[in-house]
């Protein structure tokens, strides 16, 4: 674990295992941090920040190392996709064109906000000082001691969403990466320090989320948790923050719509599109379009094209060169998604495609088509994290809006027309954090991102995140 800028081994001297989810075979052993370990990296990182040592960098000063650090990622591109895939079953190839450029292009989107953190004055009018003056003005201060846990379906691009706005804007962090997947984060650690960061700025703690997660997030003495994961977590970490009142910001669940309506700009690039919504990542992805609407006039064509692009699909390990599709992230997630198939089965939904885990080793689910499911299946209404999608056809668009907003989670929707009006129509009724027409998984680091309903609290990315790292003071003077 990196703690105040010094490698070291949990204090109990427990290590846990890593495993390669293309094989279940054990790749590493990793220390596992409990709560003393916990207590010695909030304590780093509030004497970094009581002492000043990375906010009272100039924030041109600041920004300079953030950038660096964007560069060092690119750097050791290959050596982070390498352990990505190896870690998190995604194909090597996808790690290295997305997870890595896009953490880089993180750090050099906030190191560019790091000299761009400002207050205002406000002209003021105190109606029981008649003829007083005063000068008004705000000024943006760090939050403090910030604790960040982060999920496994996009190791390092969760921790570069996380530590960048933290960073910028002045903060210390102790940083908890996944348990299934926490080689990134070490390696990322390096590279913080290469890049200048000070000793104590981040903290890296490796654990497990019943015992350092919840340590973290009931700390006295951390000011701020930021936690991406499912909601059923999100609210236990909502409880644990509750001690101290600290500030929370969720980036949870999402069990996000693929409207696609007949007058599609192109409807084979819709199927396409609609197929990478859901099978993107292995269906890992909280913004996943795991329920599929199409416009009954195309219903048939959508459903024949989504079939055929499931089966062609190749799963293979993550650092082979012709996969498509790695495994699940774990044996728990496996058993998980397993579940759920069996549960729309036995719920009466049909299964066009995939359903079955189709390798004697390792944590492989094929890509996944239901049909002929009903709005309370367990399929349609829950999160299920894998690359299983349910699709149904609709003729109306006020039906196939209503259908799209009836659900717990709001984080993302796609929409797929040609009509422009309809498209800003549906984009308005569709209540979720992003919604994306004519394209599905479309992220930078300057559009902001989140959920409503139980989809979260707060933004990642865009200038909306470092508000959520920063406290706004207001300083009245008298004249």
């Amino acid at each position: 674990m990196l703690i105040d800028g010094e490698w070291m081994d949990a204090a109990s001297g427990k290590t846990f295992s890593v495993f390669d989810p293309a094989t279940g075979e054990t790749i590493a052993q990793v220390a596992e941090g409990e709560v003393e370990d916990i207590d010695h990296a909030v304590a780093a990182a509030r004497h970094s920040f009581n002492k000043g040592t990375w906010r009272n960098f100039t924030p041109s000063e600041r920004g300079r190392v953030l950038w660096h650090l964007g560069d060092l990622i690119l750097d050791h591109l290959d050596e982070l996709a390498q352990l990505e895939s190896l870690d998190n079953g995604k194909p090597m190839s996808v790690a290295r064109v997305a997870d890595v450029p896009l953490a880089a292009d993180l750090f050099h989107y906030m190191a560019g906000w790091a000299t761009k953190i400002e207050g205002s004055t406000i002209p003021i009018s105190v109606p029981y000082a008649t003829g007083a003056k005063f000068f008004a003005y705000t000024l943006r201060e760090p939050v403090g001691v910030v604790g960040q846990i982060i999920p496994w379906n996009f190791p390092l691009l969760m921790a570069a969403w996380k530590l960048g706005p933290a960073l910028a804007t002045g903060n210390s962090v102790v940083l908890k990466p996944a348990e299934q997947t926490p080689l990134s984060a070490l390696l990322l650690g390096e590279l913080i320090m290469q890049a200048g960061v000070p000793e104590g700025v981040v903290n890296i703690v490796t654990g497990f989320g019943e015992t350092a997660g919840a340590a973290l997030a009931g700390h006295p003495d951390v000011d701020k948790i930021a936690f991406t994961g499912s909601t059923e977590v999100g609210k236990l970490i909502v409880q644990a923050a509750a001690g101290n009142l600290k500030k929370v910001t969720l980036e949870l669940g999402g069990k996000s719509p693929t409207v696609v309506f007949k007058d599609a700009p192109d409807l084979e690039g819709a199927i396409e599109g609609a197929a990478n919504a859901i099978f993107f990542n292995h269906g890992q992805c909280c913004c996943a379009g795991s329920r599929l609407y199409a416009e009954r006039a195309v219903f048939d064509r959508v459903l024949e094209g989504m079939e055929t692009r499931a089966k062609n699909i190749r799963l293979g390990p993550g650092l082979s060169a012709d996969t498509e599709m790695g495994p699940l992230v774990s044996e728990e997630q496996l058993k998980r998604v397993s579940g759920y198939i069996q549960s729309g089965i036995e719920q009466g939904a049909h299964a066009t495609s995939g359903g079955q885990h189709p390798n004697e080793h390792g944590y492989f689910v094929p890509p996944t088509v239901f049909t002929g499911t009903k709005p309370d299946m367990k399929i349609v209404r829950e999160e299920i994290f894998g690359p299983v999608v349910v699709a149904e056809p609709f003729d109306e668009f006020d039906e196939v809006l209503q259908q799209a907003n009836d659900t717990d989670y709001g984080l993302a929707a796609s929409v797929w027309t040609r009509d422009i009006s309809k498209a800003h129509r549906a984009a308005a009724a569709l209540r979720a954090g992003t919604v994306w027409v004519n394209c599905h998984n479309v992220f930078d680091a300057a559009l902001p991102f989140g959920g409503y309903k139980q989809s979260g609290w707060g933004r990642e990315m865009g200038h909306a995140a470092l508000d959520l790292y920063t406290e706004n003071k207001a300083v009245c003077v008298a004249v």
